[in-house]
């Protein structure tokens, strides 16, 4: 139980600096923006720390006992590491490319109109890569 109710309490200690400060806002209180920033930020930092050491601990005391109940195996694990890498790889690089070509796209649209079709397919080819990564993932699950 434990398990599910850590990662909301992470997601309110990362909301609640920014919170504070909207609040603020609309009452009309003066606050610092910069001080508000790096408290989010240091709560951000300080939550991923804390749970990059406390999940996996809390995870493998549970899982023990939901793997020996499910009767999976560690190639089953793998399986969805493998997934979750392929499509995770590619979408990074799919944002790689779609925004450089769309950065590209826009300044030739701007420079002539007739370039638009043209750069629009280049746009449409970076965002076949996470199509590929998607289907790469399929694969390895269902295989």
């Amino acid at each position: 139980m434990l398990l599910f109710i850590l990662p909301l309490i992470a997601v309110a200690l990362i909301i609640i600096p920014l919170a504070v400060a909207v609040r603020k806002q609309k009452l009309g209180l003066e606050f610092s923006r910069k001080k508000t920033i790096l408290l989010n930020a240091g709560t951000f930092v300080g939550t991923m720390l804390l749970m990059t050491i406390f999940m996996p601990v809390l995870a493998s005391a549970e899982g023990a006992e939901a793997v020996a109940e499910a009767g999976t195996t560690i190639g089953d694990g793998i399986k969805a590491i493998a997934a979750a890498l392929s499509t995770g790889m590619a979408t990074i690089g799919t944002g790689i490319a779609v925004g450089n070509a769309a950065t590209a796209a826009i300044g030739a649209t701007s420079e002539d109109e007739k370039n638009f079709t043209k750069s629009l397919i280049f746009v449409a080819l970076g965002e076949g890569v996470a199509i590929y990564g998607l289907l790469i993932s399929i694969l390895i699950l269902f295989s």
